[in-house]
């Protein structure tokens, strides 16, 4: 059964959003060699960024469908990615970086593997007016050097539908990895409307990082819209992912604080495009977050 629109109205729906992720996907990879052409193929674009780091980004969007993209390089070696991004506690690790995402839990059973999510606003928030994803995960594929993670949950808010979220990764060389991380779901009307409602209005002043145009000054005119919105947390949740990854090198006990940090800085660096919380307010608030998580799995 569809909950209905939590408390929050158009700002909710603007964080819920940042989940989807389009079904006319471009074709994915199923082997180290396709994976590796497509890297030889962005080589200029990998080289050559605006990103501070040899990251290509795209976005697509359809009569019903969205897409985000992104292709990185990343110095960490494949023996590393390949075991760090597999294991949906490893995700729920991931995932809870971003700071519309209030909780995450992971469970098994014969059957699957489950993400439970809770999406919400970009402050602290009860469980309640979050809405509930249920992300399926699994390992497609995992060899020494390929490995291709997907989460999926077929229902959303506002007849949205399919989310998607795919991980591929690649060996390049002893030192150095090749990921594409893929977001996409369908919407509706209902979804349309209302995304285009927050967009004109609490929105209207968000912009993605494809330019699209140049101002008389020469400064760089950005994709704005729900392209705009899906590049933006495409581009978080990648961050979420180098975060993670590159704090595996701390104790453990130091990982979480460490992974926290590594996130802010990294969105800081695209004030024009991910900028929204002050780095002590993003850490209380995520402190927070995380400490009701560890509680409510201690009680179950």
């Amino acid at each position: 059964m569809r909950r209905s629109l939590p408390a929050g109205g158009l700002q909710w729906l603007g964080a819920t959003l940042l989940l989807a992720l389009l079904l006319m996907a471009p074709a994915y990879a199923q082997d180290p060699q396709s994976l590796k052409a497509r890297h030889a193929a962005l080589a200029e674009q990998l080289s050559d960024t605006p990103f501070q780091r040899p990251l290509h980004l795209e976005s697509r969007q359809t009569e019903d469908t969205l897409q985000g993209d992104i292709y990185a390089v990343i110095e960490q070696p494949y023996a590393l990615v390949g075991t760090a991004l597999q294991g949906s506690t490893h995700w729920c690790d991931i995932l809870i970086l971003h700071l519309n995402v209030k909780s995450c839990r992971a469970s098994s059973s014969p059957s699957a593997e489950v993400l439970h999510l809770h999406i919400g606003r970009k402050f602290e928030q009860a469980l309640a007016d979050a809405y509930p994803f249920e992300f399926t995960y699994r390992v497609a594929t995992a060899t020494p050097e390929f490995l291709q993670v997907r989460l999926d949950a077929e229902d959303g808010p506002l007849g949205t539908s399919r989310y998607r979220i795919k991980l591929e990764a690649v060996a390049l060389d002893e030192r150095r990895s090749f990921l594409h991380l893929s977001y996409s779901y369908a919407y509706g009307m209902a979804a349309r409307v209302a995304t285009q409602a927050y967009l004109a209005t609490l929105g209207r002043n968000k912009v993605g990082f494809s330019i699209v145009a140049r101002d008389a000054a020469g400064q760089p005119v950005y994709i704005g819209g729900m392209r705009g919105l899906i590049e933006r947390n495409t581009m978080r949740y990648y961050l979420a992912i180098e975060a993670y990854l590159s704090a595996l090198a701390e104790p453990p006990a130091a990982r979480l604080e460490k992974r926290l940090n590594l996130w802010h800085s990294a969105v800081e660096q695209y004030p024009t495009q991910l900028h929204e919380l002050e780095r002590e307010q993003y850490l209380t608030m995520k402190r927070q977050e995380i400490h009701r998580q560890q509680a409510d799995t201690t009680v179950e």
